[in-house]
């Protein structure tokens, strides 16, 4: 056997990449961030082993206990916007992509988010760059109306190179067992609603970044075509990080009108796959929701990405979702009341099409 050839000098962790020392300041750095998103049911102190969240206590503090509670978690990632985020050096905004990419699915079942973690892998630790990051979290739970009650933060230069880094969610909420949404109440003549997305989201940026790389396309440049509202001066780079919108709140406050009658059939979150692809995730199979393309407005930063890269449009329906990011179902005598509801709550919402015998598909108005 060969001897081991020992060092000079002893080897440290920090030699080998990993400092212990900045981890510890940004925990007491983002310690301010976190606890802004704490209520009474959250339990335990700061930087513990793991997160404590009463489900459910004291009628005094809260609106209801839960009879039949059902706990519904789903994950997901922000996926490659990180790399133009990363390289405008915009880091206090992918947050809540991330946050919206985990409750924008949760509530689907009709679940109200009640907490959220989430995992920060990373070439070394630079305490200020990550608790922006932090930052853009809590905001993102804020907005959803849940807490962030931890994270893991890692370093790993030999996965992720200078600069680099990736980030993920995981959500859990709750839902009264008889309230939850079941795609089996899907009737024929269902009248779908769509709520307008904060423009591309987080799904499609490798189509992104490749259009982008084909046309040399500089993000600090003002390109008039491709901005989300008329009138905007942002850069193509500030277009691109709109930060996904969190439709939470809106939800279960509209769920929570309709106590007594279930008058939302289905939901569906439209990420990548758009809406040919989630929404027959969530029909059944002698059913196709059947959409008016035209109900809508999509949003001008699409258009430039599709006469950019020459992208045939039905993939552009296929990969993003073109204006609209949560789709309802509802009993066609509560669609209009729904829209009002909606757009009181800040949330622009169309008719866009309705639900008719066939295959568990989208077809659009025009080829039906």
């Amino acid at each position: 056997m060969t001897a081991i050839e020992r060092p000079k000098k002893g080897l440290s962790y920090d030699q080998a990449g990993v400092d212990i020392e900045a981890g510890d300041r940004l925990v007491s750095q983002i310690k301010g961030t976190v606890a802004r998103t704490h209520g009474p049911r959250v339990l335990g102190p700061h930087g513990g082993f793991a997160g404590l969240f009463r489900l459910d206590y004291n009628e005094a503090l809260f609106q209801r206990n839960f009879k039949d509670p059902v706990l519904a978690a789903c994950t997901d990632g922000v996926g490659t916007k990180l790399k133009i985020a990363i390289e405008l050096g915009v880091l206090d905004t992918v947050g809540i992509d991330c946050v919206a990419m985990n409750v924008n699915d949760l509530i689907v079942q009709g679940a109200e988010p009640l907490f959220f973690l989430d995992y920060i892998g990373l070439h070394e630790q630079d305490p200020d760059a990550t608790a922006k990051i932090v930052e853009g979290v809590a905001a993102g739970c804020e907005i959803a109306g849940c807490a962030l009650i931890g994270g893991e933060c890692a370093e790993m230069p030999d996965i992720y190179g200078p600069g680099e880094f990736d980030l993920v969610g995981f959500s859990v909420g709750v839902v009264e067992l008889e309230r939850a949404i079941d795609p089996l109440r899907i009737q024929e003549g269902d009248i779908l609603i769509g709520i307008e997305s904060s423009g591309v989201h987080s799904n499609g940026y490798s189509l992104v970044r490749a259009i982008l790389k084909e046309q040399n396309a500089d993000l600090n440049a003002v390109i008039p075509e491709a901005q989300l509202r008329v009138g905007e001066e942002r850069t193509l780079g500030e277009v691109l990080l709109e930060p996904t919108r969190i439709y939470a709140r809106p939800i279960v406050r509209l769920l929570a009108h309709y106590r007594v009658k279930k008058i939302v059939s289905m939901m569906s979150h439209i990420t990548g796959g758009g809406l040919p692809g989630n929404l027959p995730r969530v029909l059944q199979d002698n059913m196709d929701a059947v959409i008016d393309r035209s109900a809508w407005s999509v949003p001008p930063i699409f258009d430039w990405l599709q006469q950019a890269g020459d992208v045939d449009e039905e993939e552009m329906f296929r990969v993003f979702n073109m204006g609209i990011g949560y789709v309802l179902a509802v009993r066609p005598t509560f669609a209009e009341s729904v829209v009002k509801q909606l757009e009181r709550d800040g949330e622009p919402a169309h008719i866009i099409g309705r639900i008719e015998r066939g295959q568990g598909r989208v077809r659009w108005a025009s080829d039906a």
